[in-house]
């Protein structure tokens, strides 16, 4: 069990209470709010302690094998199924793939951060898509969304039936309230809500911004360590998992439910996050990006991104992921006669970049914390023309790069932007130009 104690990050309240969590990824973990709540020695018996209903959440088919099942069993005051009718409701700007749009381009694209909103709006109104790849029916791809937002979902609460929302805050903190429990993620931290689990998302500070990947595929796991070893990169133990919480609350509440790409609206009497005790390893965790163990070379040229894979989601093609989660945190740099930021490449996968915090060393201008880039199969990206001048003639003591922390969304397939994307105000009309400096070298002359 693991406490923790806020912090102020920036001048912003990250949260005014300690919360408790449970360490460990992918553990069978146990945890009630009161005591003797969790039924001893079977899952469902015929009355449970205090008068609760058991209630299975299947993260994976039944017969998948043993260490790939997931499922959690909660011991909750109101079954899930008590709500009214759904009814559809206006997704606005928070999309499954964009059906009917046009052709993907292989150009590539960059996005200014959304502007914070001037009106009242929370975490379901603030979700906006960028883009998407695969189908959510299918179990396959993802979705890349951004959010802005300035208030709490109050008597609202929300489900992902297509997929695995992944949170990555860029601009103020979020108090996560699941029916598993409570979480705190800031900037420079991440959380995973599984598909089904219904949750609230509201902001500890005025306004708070960041982005969401949504995983239509296989759950996140930690990525294989191959010749690594035993340790790196992101250790199991750093994972943090919510302690039962819960609320007997009776009112008028709203579930909001995402299926199959479109929104959907039902009503309920009472709190959803109504879970007293449960158990399983299927449930909510997060993670803090400082805790990433970055391997690097310490000699010559680059290795592959793969090595800063904090989370990855397996495809039907082994070693092919469907979407992996990638950083790119502070790290010393040390390799000699080498050009040290990203080199100029066309990948096979299909990439989404964001910006958490600071510069990333491949881009000195334009790309802005909040704002994202698409490089799609085969386009290709680099250093834009100033960081290449300075890089190629820079002096190659060991240095510490600070003041940063980008991440990267790359998948096999292909990113489909969606309309809004492609006409926002946001979409850098000139990001080609980055470019456009970069002159040849050549003398036809050896060295």
């Amino acid at each position: 069990m693991k406490t923790e104690t806020s912090v102020s990050q920036k001048g912003e309240e990250k949260t005014s209470s300690a919360l408790e969590y449970q360490s460990g990824f992918g553990n069978s973990f146990s945890s009630e709010a009161l005591p003797g709540a969790l039924p001893v020695g079977q899952n469902s018996p015929q009355k449970c302690p205090y008068g609760l209903f058991a209630e299975q959440l299947s993260g994976s088919s039944f017969t998948m094998p043993r260490h790939e099942n997931q499922r959690s069993w909660l011991y909750r005051i109101y079954p899930a199924v008590l709500h009214s009718g759904f009814k559809q409701i206006d997704e606005k700007l928070f999309k499954g793939k964009p059906v009917g749009s046009p052709p993907v381009s292989p150009q590539q694209l960059r996005w200014d951060p959304l502007p914070f909103p001037e009106t009242q709006t929370d975490f379901i109104e603030g979700m906006v898509t960028i883009a998407a790849n695969g189908n959510a029916g299918s179990y396959r791809g993802c979705a890349v969304h951004t959010y802005a937002i300035n208030t709490s979902m109050a008597d609202r609460f929300f489900y992902d039936a297509d997929g695995e929302l992944l949170i990555v805050p860029q601009s103020g903190a979020l108090h996560l309230r699941t029916e598993f429990g409570d979480l705190h993620i800031a900037p420079g931290e991440i959380a995973v809500i599984p598909r089904g689990v219904r949750f609230q998302a509201n902001p500890l500070s005025a306004q708070a911004r960041g982005y969401v990947a949504e995983n239509f595929g296989a759950n996140f796991q930690l990525p294989t360590l191959g010749l690594i070893g035993s340790n790196g990169l992101a250790n199991p133990r750093d994972f943090l998992t919510p302690v039962a919480k819960y609320e007997d609350k009776t009112g008028e509440y709203k579930l909001v439910a995402k299926f199959q790409g479109h929104m959907w609206e039902s009503s309920l009497k009472y709190s959803p996050l109504n879970v007293v005790a449960w158990h399983g390893n299927y449930a909510p965790y997060k993670y803090d990006l400082s805790k990433f163990q970055v391997i690097n070379t310490v000699s010559f040229d680059h290795m592959d991104p793969s090595i800063f894979t904090v989370l990855s989601s397996a495809s039907e093609i082994p070693g092919m992921a469907n979407i992996d989660f990638v950083i790119f945190p502070p790290r010393w740099m040390v390799a000699e006669h080498t050009f040290r930021p990203p080199y100029f490449h066309r990948n096979y996968m299909s990439e989404y970049m964001g910006l958490i915090q600071g510069q990333y060393d491949a881009k000195e201008k334009g790309f802005i914390p909040g704002g994202g880039s698409l490089h799609n199969c085969m386009s290709a990206h680099g250093p834009d023309s100033s960081t290449f001048e300075k890089a190629s003639t820079a002096d190659l003591n060991p240095a510490y790069v600070k003041e940063t922390l980008a991440f990267m969304l790359e998948s096999s397939l292909v990113f489909a932007p969606t309309a809004y994307a492609l006409e926002s105000p946001q979409l850098q009309s000139d990001y080609l130009d980055c470019w456009q400096g970069l002159t040849p070298r050549f003398n036809g002359k050896e060295r």
